[in-house]
């Protein structure tokens, strides 16, 4: 009995920009039928990889096949078998719901006939029959992304990308298009593979794997991954937070450090450990949470840094590399 290949399958796969290495030999295999998500800060890698994985961009090294075809040597019938949703828009706001379809449908050189059956039925996949002769300037953000995701499942596809599927959408809206995305999970037999740097997005996925800076540092379930911690996390503002971190290193042996303007720090049971802290902390606390662990906590414990924290320095990274190009 033949092998039966993965829906995506990753070997040591590289992307540089000068000097600049935005994908550092990552490998990866994504079953089929499974939801799988990349869940990272903004300039992770992510987008890298997922254009490489749709043929967008070429890989500096290593291998890649998506739904058993090569993304470097089979580029035409890869494209045939995905489905893409981009972050940025690329509907046109000038032509209806059905135009923005057909033209893609035309693109894929589907047949007229099976074409327009198609369209009906994605149109009411997504809800919008009613909206079908609506140009799309007309539609909120959450009915262009749902037509987005329609239009990227047009051709019957065996993988479908969505890279930041609801970036730029408010807290209900991005709550309805990932139902909508459940819903199409159960209906459809497709593999959905996702990235996203929203810590609640990817707890919808089977398995995530947390990419930094270009590497893949764990993969696993969303539940796996936070067992793998273990510890509670427990946050507290001081009235000095820098003799505070002092302080529980040594007198509790405790690793802390400041994120999100706050000390924080693991512990195994953390409201058993609160009147404690209190206690023999001896510095004032005027502030102090307890969580179970998340996979933001999972993020910490394998890169250092919260997912706040690493978007802010790639954001002041970006910043100073702009303004030295400018000089």
């Amino acid at each position: 009995m033949p092998e039966r290949l993965p829906a995506v399958r990753v070997r040591g796969l590289e992307k540089t920009y000068g000097e600049v290495r935005a994908v550092n030999g990552i490998d990866l295999d994504v079953d089929e039928g499974e939801m799988f998500g990349f869940l990272g800060p903004n300039g992770a890698g992510k987008t890298t990889a997922i254009k490489i994985l749709c043929t967008i961009a070429d890989a500096t090294a290593g291998t890649a096949t998506v739904a058993g075809t090569d993304v470097r040597t089979q580029r035409a019938e890869v494209r045939r078998r995905i489905g893409v949703v981009f972050q940025e828009p690329t509907l046109d706001s000038y032509l209806t719901a059905e135009q923005n379809l057909r033209f893609h449908g035309e693109l894929y050189g589907m047949p007229r006939r099976q074409l327009r059956e198609r369209i009906t039925e994605v149109l009411e996949m997504v809800g919008l029959t009613q909206r079908r002769d609506d140009p799309v300037l007309k539609f909120s953000g959450g009915m262009k992304r749902r037509l987005e995701i329609g239009r990227g499942l047009l051709h019957a596809p065996k993988v479908l990308f969505l890279d930041e599927p609801t970036i730029g959408l408010d807290p209900q809206t991005r709550a309805s298009i990932w139902d909508y995305i459940a819903t199409l999970r159960q209906e459809q037999d497709i593999t959905i593979f996702v990235t996203t740097h929203y810590m609640d997005e990817a707890e919808h996925c089977d398995r995530i794997s947390i990419m930094n800076r270009g590497d893949i540092v764990v993969t696993g379930t969303p539940d796996a991954l936070k067992s793998s911690v273990g510890a509670d996390r427990v946050r507290i503002r001081t009235e000095d937070d820098h003799a505070a971190i002092r302080a529980l290193r040594e007198r509790f042996e405790l690793d802390a450090a400041v994120h999100d303007g706050m000390v924080t720090f693991s512990v195994g049971d953390g409201a058993q450990f609160v009147p404690r802290l209190f206690a023999e902390l001896g510095i004032a606390i005027d502030t102090v949470t307890v969580t179970r662990p998340s996979l933001d906590d999972v993020f910490m414990v394998y890169t250092g840094r919260t997912m706040a924290d690493t978007e802010k320095a790639e954001g002041a990274s970006v910043m100073m590399r702009a303004m030295a190009a400018r000089r």
